[in-house]
């Protein structure tokens, strides 16, 4: 018997999967008992779950539940967590309607508690015996007193396994979640403005009518574009892009037509344009605004007969695309400097699009800023850092000219340069003073502002503020201030040392330990 448990531990323990576990379990048992019939169970909310079966008509036994209010062997082991012997025919705990289509019945049935590490009962194995005579069990004492220690190192190896399958399928959601996060493009919003962009984007997405998205540089057309490319029908088909200011005439002409071997000196095979692999799905020309006026002429062709040409061809192609475009231009001015044409303006604006500046919409500032501080967090594998209130504040009242594409390279730039968890105002002094001394290197650097107020709302926060209002100094610490100080004199002496030093009245080395301490590096 010794090397039988020797084998029945070493079988289960070489194993994770809980269902190829529960097989091995069972059968062991059963082999043990000399008898074919059997089941585990566990026990659930409202009753008791068979999660494995062998035998004669296992398959119709596993997966089903006894109700917890029906009388049942099972039941009854997992409620008093005791091993029992039940004759079928003679115990009103048997749940005789569970056999009562089967062919074979139960003469016998040895069934056993499963017990977690903490004592708990968890579920319950049942051995059954169905020979005529119901004497295959051996239920000798002793031999019961082994199986039963048995069926507890077995009872531990399937919950282990059950607890390590649930961590691995959490673990897998997580990481899912995490690559969703890492690639999500943002298409959050909560202003009235975002929402009527949303609200039409998915009503446009059940037609096939072309869309004409417009919006200042940074708003989000081609993220919007895919968003009505993913509610639409052609969901399941490509959504390529092309834009048209990249790249020049010629090569954005094969680039969406293609061209057929020999057409130019190059053209050593044929290449198949962006409209003939887009087939069935959709086509998103960013930048339209700035395409060629003899290309705008063939687009206005594939609009009107959905046909193709490619370069150095002789016959046209069907094809089935569905334009969506984009352009940060005004195009009726442009058709008035005769740089559109107007035919093909008309048949692009079918369905129009405009897309507020983020100016307009700065309920969606701070979401865009969670969004973007969570996603390149991930990313880069470092701790959530968050942003203070006098941080925010300064956030949401900044033009943001470059709208969502500004703040997401903000947000990018200031979790790098920030080593502590949290981004405070004079933190952002890091980034936006720099931007302004790109921008207008004549003028002296300054030290941020205190928290902009509701009255400054339609301002651009200032950083260079009157030092002379006693007011400047509210919401600072001291630390703080000593930290705006020392950056002030950085950024006006060109991070040259020893002038800040200098003009702050203290040696070097004095400068240099401050700059340690309050933990500002260049």
């Amino acid at each position: 018997m010794s090397h039988t448990s020797f084998s029945f531990c070493k079988a289960l323990s070489s194993e994770l999967d809980p269902e190829k576990l529960h097989q091995k379990f069972l059968s062991s048992l059963l082999e043990l008992q000399n008898v074919e019939r059997g089941s585990i169970w566990v026990k659930k909310r409202d009753g008791y779950l068979c999660v494995e079966a062998a035998g004669d008509q296992s398959q119709r036994i596993k997966g089903v539940t006894i109700r917890a209010d029906r009388p049942s062997i099972v039941g009854w082991v997992i409620e008093n967590g005791k091993m029992t012997i039940s004759e079928p025919g003679k115990d009103e705990r048997h749940y005789k309607a569970f056999e009562a289509d089967m062919a074979v019945k139960s003469r016998l049935i040895l069934c056993f508690p499963l017990f977690l590490k903490s004592g708990e009962v968890y579920g319950a194995v049942q051995l059954i015996d169905t020979s005529a005579g119901g004497d295959r069990l051996n239920l000798d004492k002793d031999y019961l007193d082994l199986l039963q220690n048995l069926v507890d190192i077995g009872s531990i190896v399937l919950s282990n396994s059950l607890v390590y399958m649930d961590q691995v399928k959490e673990n897998l959601q997580l990481k899912q979640t995490l690559d969703s996060i890492r690639r999500e493009e943002a298409i959050l919003g909560k202003s009235e403005a975002f929402l009527k962009v949303l609200k039409a984007a998915a009503d446009y997405a059940r037609t096939d009518f072309p869309v004409l998205i417009t919006g200042e540089s940074g708003t989000g057309k081609e993220v919007i574009a895919k968003e009505i490319h993913r509610l639409s029908p052609r969901a399941d088909k490509p959504f390529l892009v092309q834009n048209c200011s990249a790249i020049p005439e010629t090569l954005l002409e094969s680039e969406l037509f293609g061209y057929q071997k020999g057409a130019f000196t190059g053209a050593i095979k044929d290449k198949v344009g962006l409209f003939e692999a887009a087939n069935e799905g959709t086509v998103f020309l960013d930048e339209i605004g700035d395409m060629p006026l003899q290309l705008q002429a063939r687009i206005l062709r594939i609009i009107q007969n959905s046909e193709i040409k490619p370069l150095g061809g002789t016959k046209t192609r069907k094809i089935n695309v569905r334009i969506l475009s984009a352009t940060n231009k005004d195009l009726k001015e442009a058709i008035a400097r005769e740089q559109f044409r107007e035919d093909l303006f008309y048949r692009l604006n079918v369905l129009p699009l405009h897309l507020p500046p983020l100016r307009e919409r700065k309920e969606d500032i701070l979401l865009l800023l969670d969004h973007f501080l969570t996603r390149e967090s991930l990313k880069m594998g470092i701790p959530l850092k968050k942003l203070n209130r006098a941080a925010m504040d300064y956030l949401l009242q900044y033009s943001w000219k470059g709208n969502i594409r500004e703040l997401e390279n903000f947000v990018k730039h200031i979790i790098v340069v920030v080593e502590g968890p949290r981004i405070t105002r004079d933190d952002l002094f890091l980034h936006f003073q720099a931007a302004q001394l790109d921008a207008a290197p004549a003028e002296p650097a300054s030290l941020p502002t205190a928290p902009v107020h509701e009255a400054a709302a339609q301002q651009e926060p200032s950083l260079q503020p009157d030092r002379t209002d006693p007011s400047f100094f509210e919401g600072y610490t001291w630390e703080g201030l000593e930290k705006a100080y020392v950056l002030y004199l950085l950024e006006k002496n060109r991070w040259h040392i020893t002038r800040a030093a200098r003009e702050a009245g203290v040696n070097r080395s004095t400068f240099d330990s401050r700059m340690k301490k309050l933990g500002i590096r260049k």
